[in-house]
C-alpha cells in the first residue's frame, strides 16, 4: 500500500509540474487531467502510475514498428559517436541523408526521384507550396500563385500550411492567411448531401473544373490534397477521384502534390497512398512514419524537372533551408526504421491486420450511434451520429474517447464525431480484437444525445 502511495504520489507531481509550466496543443482550458507515459513496448504503453494501455492511435499516426525498438536507440547511438550532427547547406553533405535519399527513391512511385529533406510534415508542406509557386516562377508564370485544396484538409499549422488547412479553427483569430487559396468540396461519400444527388467524382471534378477556369488556369500553381483525409475522419474517396483528378490537373500544367504525412510508409497497406490509388504526384510529402516518431524527420519528394526547375538559380539554387535539413543522426534512424518496416513485411501487414480489425468494428453497425465504419489498411474510423437515417453528427460532450481511454485502457482520438484509429502496423488480430471489444463496450452505452450510460446502468 504505501509502494502504490508513493508511485501515486510521484505521478501526481509530475502532472503538478506539467501544469505549472507546459503548453499543450489542443487542451481546454481548466482541463486538469493529465496522463504521464514513461515506457512503451510494441503497441503497450505505462503511465507513471503503473497502468498500462493499448495504442491504438499509433501516438500521432506514426509509430509503425512500435514503441521500445531497441534497434532504433542503436542506430542512434552509432550515429551520434560518428557524427551527430553537420549541415546539408551549400555543398556539405553526410553519408547517411544519401543513402537516405537512394532509399526513398527506390520505394517511391518511380516519378519521385529527388529528395529534399525536413524536420517534419507542416515543414514539409511549406516546402511543397514554395516549390509549387517557385517552379512556375522560374518557368516565366509568376501569375501561377494558387493553391487549390479542400474544406476539412489538414496540411500543418504553419503559415503555409495553416492556410491551405481547411477548418476554420487554424484561421480564426490568427490574422491574414495565405493569398490565393481556395477549398473545394471534400469527397466524403457518406455525406451525400454534399454532392446535390449527383455522383460525388461527377460532382467533385465538375468542381474543380469549374473553379479552375474562374480563376484561369495560367493562374493555378497546385493542387494540394491529402490520399486519405486523416483529421477530417480517415475518409477515404471514391476510387475513380484521384485518377480523375490527376487528369484535370495534367490538362492544365497545375502541380499535383500529394499530402502523404500520414499515408506514406506502410499505413495504407502499401508503401505510398499514391501507388494505393494508382497515381504519379508530381511532389509527395513525407514525416511521420519516416522514422516511426523515434525522431523528427520529413522528406519532400520530387520529379526531375521539378529539382532541376527549382535549383536552376545561378547563384543561390533554390534559396530555402532548415538547419537539420539531412540531419545524419535522424537519417540513420530512419533508415533502420524502414529496414525494420521491410524485413518484418509491415506494410503487408498493416493490409492483413487491417482489414481484421475493420472487420471486427464492422461488428457494431448494430449499434444505433454508430452511423459508419470505413478504414483502408491500418486507418479506419468510426462515424458517431445522433441518428441514423439524416446522419446528424452525434454530440461530444460525452467523450467517448475519454471513457473508453479510462474504463479499457485502449487509446483512441476523436476527430468531430469520428473515432479514428491508427495503430501501430505492428498490431497483432489479438490485439485489434482487443480495439473492437473496448469500443463497442462505451459504444453500446451512448446516448443519441452524445450521453454514455454508466456501468451500473
Amino acid at each position: 500500500m504505501a509502494e502504490m502511495l508513493q508511485v501515486e504520489s510521484r505521478a501526481e507531481n509530475f502532472a503538478e509540474r506539467d501544469r505549472a509550466t507546459l503548453i499543450h496543443p489542443y487542451l481546454a482550458h481548466g482541463f486538469d487531467e493529465r496522463v504521464v507515459m514513461v515506457e512503451g513496448s510494441g503497441c503497450r504503453l505505462r503511465d507513471a502510475t503503473g497502468r498500462r494501455y493499448l495504442d491504438a492511435t499509433g501516438g500521432l499516426w506514426l509509430a509503425q514498428i512500435g514503441h521500445g525498438r531497441r534497434e532504433i536507440a542503436d542506430a542512434a547511438s552509432r550515429q551520434m559517436q560518428k557524427l551527430e550532427y553537420y549541415l546539408s547547406f551549400w555543398e556539405f553533405t553526410n553519408e547517411r541523408a544519401i543513402e537516405l535519399a537512394e532509399q526513398l527513391v527506390r520505394l517511391t512511385p518511380e516519378k519521385q526521384t529527388h529528395v529534399y529533406f525536413t524536420s517534419g510534415g507542416s515543414e514539409g508542406i511549406e516546402i511543397a507550396l514554395r516549390m509549387a509557386r517557385y517552379y512556375h516562377h522560374q518557368r516565366g508564370d509568376s501569375e501561377r500563385s494558387w493553391i487549390l485544396a479542400r474544406n476539412l484538409a489538414y496540411h500543418g499549422v504553419g503559415y503555409g500550411s495553416g492556410s491551405v488547412t481547411g477548418f476554420p479553427l487554424y484561421h480564426e483569430g490568427f490574422g491574414p492567411m495565405l493569398p490565393h487559396v481556395r477549398h473545394l468540396t471534400p469527397p466524403w461519400p457518406y455525406h451525400t448531401e454534399l454532392f446535390g444527388g449527383e455522383d460525388p467524382t461527377d460532382f467533385l471534378i465538375r468542381e474543380l473544373e469549374q473553379t479552375i477556369d474562374e480563376i484561369g488556369s495560367n493562374r493555378v500553381a497546385a493542387f494540394i490534397g491529402e490520399p486519405i483525409m486523416g483529421v477530417a475522419g480517415m475518409i477515404a474517396p471514391p476510387e475513380d477521384y484521384w485518377p480523375r483528378v490527376q487528369e484535370v490537373l495534367r490538362r492544365h500544367g497545375i502541380m499535383f502534390i500529394f499530402d502523404e504525412v500520414v499515408t506514406a510508409f506502410g499505413r495504407t497497406g502499401s508503401w505510398f497512398g499514391a501507388q494505393h490509388f494508382g497515381v504519379e504526384p508530381d511532389v509527395i510529402v513525407t514525416a511521420k512514419g519516416i522514422t516511426s516518431g523515434y525522431m523528427q524527420l520529413g522528406a519532400v519528394l520530387v520529379s526531375d524537372d521539378i529539382a532541376e526547375t527549382v535549383t536552376s538559380d545561378e547563384h543561390y539554387g533554390f534559396p530555402i533551408g532548415f538547419t537539420y535539413c539531412g540531419h545524419p543522426t535522424a537519417c540513420a534512424v530512419a533508415l533502420e526504421n524502414l529496414s525494420i518496416i521491410e524485413r518484418e513485411g509491415l506494410v503487408d501487414r498493416a493490409r492483413t491486420v487491417g482489414a481484421h480489425l475493420l472487420s471486427a468494428l464492422e461488428d457494431m453497425a448494430d449499434l444505433y450511434v454508430v452511423g459508419e465504419v470505413r478504414g483502408v489498411g491500418m486507418m479506419l474510423a468510426v462515424e458517431l451520429v445522433a441518428d441514423r437515417e439524416t446522419r446528424v453528427p452525434l454530440p461530444m460532450d460525452g467523450a467517448p474517447q475519454d471513457v473508453i481511454r479510462r474504463e479499457t485502457g485502449v487509446i483512441v482520438r476523436a476527430s468531430g464525431s469520428t473515432l479514428v484509429l491508427s495503430p501501430p502496423l505492428v498490431m497483432t488480430e489479438e490485439e485489434a480484437d482487443e480495439v473492437a471489444v473496448a469500443l463497442r463496450s462505451v459504444l453500446e452505452r451512448t446516448e443519441p444525445t452524445g450521453i454514455i450510460r454508466s456501468l451500473s446502468t
